[in-house]
């Protein structure tokens, strides 16, 4: 059986010249609880069911369409993947046999979401041998970054040098479930992901990876360049040969080249991700050394 994520919009409309009739039915009886696609199709996203880069399938509509202008993906150095409980049932072994080096996997959201599949990816990844790391799915609109960094923390966000756990990381982007900006102005923008970085390091001892795209930092943060002497990028841009990097950050340090990849041990599509450096460097941002 697919798993949930396969069976997604942006799933359908892969497919839907094989599915025919089924899954015109499957569209419609899914459409008001299934994760986002692109613009076009008009999601429902209910609160706690975000996931990286849905955001920016909503509002910028770049989705498989524009991704398959660049075939093959971009699978040379060092191979990570996101997740969350979208993904299903995991083979963590497998995934690693298949070149998968690292991999986030989606621990909270807000401040009273943690994602179901959390407790059971996190150290199966490890025992497999993936360099593996907890993202927070930010909503700026519903309590300050400081309080969502603390549930975070407490919530599958910690760290320890154990040579395969990588900082954890804030997953902040188009907002899914209204307003592109959260209702927040530039300042306030600033000042949310600042306490967040602020109080995740004060409880952690490292620097917050910062996921995003070029298009939602520089209009929600008003080209912000506050983070880029702190926090690594990971860089949202899909079906291009490289990324547009937001404004302030010198280069991206990992990057989501498509949301439609596959890999050996996950059910349906799944984000891959290139990290910008070799595996030594790679476990230099997991242990926090030079």
């Amino acid at each position: 059986m697919p798993s949930l994520r396969a069976l997604t919009p942006r799933f359908r409309r892969r497919t839907a010249a094989a599915a025919g009739a089924l899954g015109a039915v499957l569209a419609l009886l899914l459409a008001p609880t299934s994760p986002a696609a692109a613009a076009d199709d008009a999601p429902t996203i209910r609160p706690g069911q975000a996931y990286m880069g849905v955001g920016t399938e909503i509002h910028e509509g770049t989705g498989p369409s524009g991704e398959r202008s660049l075939t093959p993906f971009d699978t040379s150095g060092v191979q990570g993947v996101d997740v969350s409980h979208w993904q299903g049932t995991i083979n963590w072994t497998s995934v690693r046999s298949s070149g998968i080096q690292f991999a986030w996997m989606k621990a909270t959201e807000g401040t009273t979401y943690t994602d179901p599949s959390f407790d059971r990816n996190y150290p199966a990844a490890h025992a497999a041998g993936v360099i593996r790391g907890a993202y927070h799915f930010a909503r700026p609109n519903v309590s300050g970054g400081a309080t969502q960094a603390n549930f975070f923390a407490s919530n599958g966000g910690a760290w320890s040098r154990d040579n395969l756990t990588l900082p954890g990381v804030l997953d902040i982007e188009h907002n899914p479930y209204g307003a592109s900006c959260y209702g927040l102005s530039t300042t306030q923008m600033r000042t949310w992901i600042n306490d967040f970085y602020n109080t995740y390091k004060a409880r952690t001892g490292r620097d917050v990876v910062i996921y995003t795209t070029a298009s939602w930092w520089n209009s929600c943060t008003g080209s912000w360049t506050g983070m880029a002497s702190k926090s690594p990028l990971w860089v949202a841009h899909w079906g291009v040969s490289s990324p547009n990097i937001p404004a302030g950050f010198p280069t991206w340090t990992v990057w989501q080249y498509t949301s439609t990849g596959s890999v050996s041990g996950i059910s349906g599509n799944v984000d891959r991700n290139k990290f910008n450096g070799s595996r030594d460097r790679l476990l230099a941002l997991a242990n926090n050394t030079a």
